[in-house]
């Protein structure tokens, strides 16, 4: 079943935050992972507007999102992030297509 790694990002370095988004990619690719929404416009519908950057990322499973953000290549990754954004990262179960 798919599984979907939600985050919330405030950047607070647009330029170190630049070198992260350059490293994420082929170790959300290696662990079967791919972009749903990368940034981009968002519009609050409802409560508190929302700022921060927006990604989702759908795995094959919560197993795999949870095997990539624990993976030793995506620490790496998660360096060029830290003092350059503040994050909040969920994983979400998907439900199985009809």
């Amino acid at each position: 079943m798919p599984a979907y790694f939600i985050g919330k990002v405030k950047v607070t370095d647009p330029v170190r935050y630049a070198e992260y988004i350059k490293a994420t990619p082929p170790v959300i690719a290696k662990f079967g992972g791919r972009f749903i929404a990368r940034g981009g416009e968002r519009i609050t519908l409802e409560g508190p507007e929302v700022t921060e950057r927006m990604v989702i990322i759908e795995f094959p499973s919560v197993a795999a999102a949870q095997d990539f953000y624990n993976s030793p290549e995506y620490a790496k990754a998660k360096a060029l992030r830290e003092g350059a954004a503040e994050a909040q990262f969920v994983v979400v179960d998907g439900v199985q297509p009809a």
